[in-house]
């Protein structure tokens, strides 16, 4: 009869994100993993398989967390709310982030996927993911007036998903609440219609 696992997996998998999310995937062994989660190296190999398996497990468990968790509690807002609510918290993350260890998706978008076809679908996969939380946060904003409809949805989609990535990579070397405020201004600025652009001193056409 097999012996149940003497560990509890969320737990495990926490430590595993956090040792791959702040060393990265290329400098980090099994041994490191096995020290960082408390198992042995054949626990570990046992439960989970390879380096590169630990590092899939981990990388669905952190968009799980992260990405899945933000979704769930900002789509409910009113449109323009939770596109906004979804960015402020992005940047509070980034400034408050001492090690600058980035987003572990980001992370691995630049330093995993590009060797990895596997990973390159997973990355992409979840990209595609943020990319259409925002077009529903549009689509749903042009229909109740409260965002411009004078550009398509995805467009305006694909603008955010490429600002979220510029805040999140950019924060890493510069960490400065007046730069990464300065980033999502004119993006917000493109979402108000315009009736309310034109009563915004703040906006230039």
């Amino acid at each position: 009869m097999a012996r149940p696992r003497e560990f509890d997996e969320e737990t495990v998998l926490t430590l595993a994100v956090e040792h791959f999310w702040e060393h990265g995937y290329e400098a980090t062994s099994i041994r490191d993993l096995a020290q960082a989660m408390g198992l042995t190296t054949a626990s570990i190999y046992n439960a989970f398989g390879d380096k590169r398996a630990i590092y899939r497990r981990a990388l669905d468990f952190y968009v799980e967390r992260s990405f899945g968790d933000r979704v769930g509690r900002f789509e409910t807002r009113p449109p323009r709310e939770a596109i906004r609510a979804f960015f402020e918290e992005i940047i509070e993350r980034s400034l408050s982030d001492v090690q600058r260890k980035g987003c572990m998706l980001v992370n691995s978008a630049l330093e995993v996927a590009p060797h990895d076809e596997e990973f390159q679908r997973v990355v992409a996969g979840v990209l595609v993911q943020v990319e259409a939380f925002f077009r529903r946060c549009v689509q749903a904003g042009q229909s109740d007036g409260s965002i411009n409809r004078a550009q398509n949805a995805s467009e305006l989609a694909g603008m955010l998903l490429s600002t979220l990535l510029g805040i999140r990579v950019l924060a890493r070397m510069r960490p400065e609440r007046k730069l990464l405020k300065g980033l999502i201004k004119p993006v917000f600025a493109s979402l108000q219609p315009q009736a309310e652009r034109r009563l915004d001193p703040s906006v230039r056409d």
